[in-house]
């Protein structure tokens, strides 16, 4: 088993479909190919031998798919790296996952090597991709993820999400990410469908892709559809080619759901993962019951449950199944406080079961507040502030207290020519919360701090002295 596969097999069936659309410039699925095997040929040629790290360090541009698939055809393992990443943080990359190379040159890719017309056998257990988590708690760690983690990730989110040759999927979801990666180029490929690649979010330009491509399926993460939703061009645009749009990567506000829904007349499917799981644990069905604010039901061949349920039935959840990394990348007890002996991968986050089955996440349990004793869930608060008519953006974090320990703060950017101040937002969601719950400490930004996916970080909020 090779993911790369999946690019030779979808070549010979659908050679001149387009595969990857950047701006004017189209590639087919034989260009596709032909420059992934003149990649594999290069790297051959340099010594690159099965097991071998690679580094790719390239934006969404299809370059990145020749160095992907090239890498995978010869036998390496994947090292997906953010191309605005600093020195010290490539060194890191590099020196833990041993990488032999870094591809980051797009004027050298494909190049004109010799191609390598075949793709390098591979188990299913055999790593494919080394993707680096965020480190919220010390530098990076490498999660191996497998070819038989990706190729059944990629087979369960085809089938749910229905695609097929002839859908347009916009890419404005890094590659270097999982996200991008399972669900916008591998999904791509393995069903024919092409990928419209954005290097760049910006709302005006997804909004001219999608009606210039006729984009049937969209995938964003929550501030990707905020600030879509919020864009003053958003009732100038033609999405009636929209067939789906999948959300992921943090807690979608409900009320950024229902209004995106309603604005652009097309179904919004939550999902959740991380990079640990491929990264799809489990989804919202397109044709059964969805319920607003779940990340559904797990998918096909993995099993969820909640683990230490405090008397609310919050607990944290735990992931088993085909979709659950190899581990962490030489670093052995990280990898064992992550996933226990019987395979259950411990993911962080907190979340309520209903009867039905359905998740809730809650938050992560490294983000919840404890305000004199009382567990205060942020993101809880977080929707009650996104239903403020004023509110564009909110986040919820804790402040500490030297006799509460933690106090609530809330960072919150306005829609354009909204008027209320502090206490007006303070004082709504006061009167909608328990007491203990609302956020006493309240201040205005112009943007959240986000990653590379469009994720609010949090640990990056600075917190004015004023209200410190």
């Amino acid at each position: 088993m090779n993911l790369a596969a999946n690019l030779t097999e979808t070549a010979r069936r659908h050679g001149g479909r387009t595969a990857l659309a950047l701006g004017d410039h189209e590639v087919s699925y034989r260009e596709l190919d032909a420059g992934s095997a003149r990649v594999a040929g290069m790297l051959l040629a340099r010594g690159v031998r099965p097991g071998d790290r690679v580094g790719v360090m390239l934006p969404n541009v299809p370059e990145f798919a020749f160095a992907y698939y090239g890498v995978l055809r010869a036998g390496g393992v994947v090292v997906p790296m953010n191309p605005l990443l600093k020195q010290r943080e490539v060194e890191h990359y590099v020196t833990d996952s041993g990488a032999a190379l870094v591809l980051d040159d797009v004027a050298a890719l494909p190049g004109d090597a010799e191609p390598h017309p075949g793709v390098a056998e591979r188990d299913a257990g055999d790593t494919a991709v080394i993707l680096y988590t965020s480190g919220t708690t010390g530098k990076p760690k490498g999660a191996e993820l497998t070819h038989g983690n990706l190729v059944a990730n990629v087979e369960a989110m085809i089938e749910l999400l229905a695609v097929g040759r002839d859908d347009i999927v916009l890419g404005a979801l890094p590659l270097f990410h999982s996200f991008g990666q399972t669900v916008g180029l591998n999904l791509a490929v393995a069903c024919g469908a092409s990928l419209a690649l954005l290097p760049r979010f910006l709302p005006a330009d997804v909004l001219e892709l999608v009606e210039r491509r006729r984009v049937t399926v969209f995938e964003g993460v929550p501030t990707m559809y905020a600030a879509l939703l919020n864009h003053p061009g958003r009732d100038r645009c033609d999405a009636s080619s929209l067939r789906v749009c999948v959300s992921g990567g943090a807690a979608l506000p409900v009320e950024v759901l229902h209004g995106f829904q309603a604005a652009f007349g097309c179904v919004v499917l939550e999902g959740y993962g991380l990079s640990e799981t491929s990264p799809v644990a489990s989804f919202s069905r397109a044709d059964g019951v969805r319920k607003p604010g779940s990340i559904g039901t797990p998918i096909d061949g993995v099993e969820m449950k909640l683990l230490d349920t405090s008397p609310e039935g919050v607990g944290e959840i735990a992931i088993r199944g085909h979709n659950v990394m190899r581990g962490y990348w030489r670093n052995p007890e990280a990898t064992r406080q992550a996933i226990d002996a019987d395979g259950w991968f411990r993911s962080g986050d907190l979340a309520r079961v209903d009867e039905d089955g359905f998740y809730f996440i809650v938050d992560r349990k490294k983000e919840l507040i404890i305000r004199g004793g009382y567990n205060v869930y942020p993101r809880e608060i977080e929707e009650v502030l996104y239903e403020h008519p004023a509110v564009r953006e909110a986040a919820v974090v804790g402040i500490p207290h030297p006799e509460l320990g933690e106090e609530i703060g809330a960072a919150v950017a306005l829609r354009p020519e909204a008027e209320v101040d502090e206490a007006g937002v303070r004082d709504f969601v006061k009167a909608q919360v328990a007491p203990y719950k609302y956020p006493r400490r309240v201040w205005f930004v112009d943007e959240l701090p986000k990653g590379a996916t469009g994720k609010i970080l949090k640990r990056a909020i600075e917190v004015p002295l004023e209200v410190a």
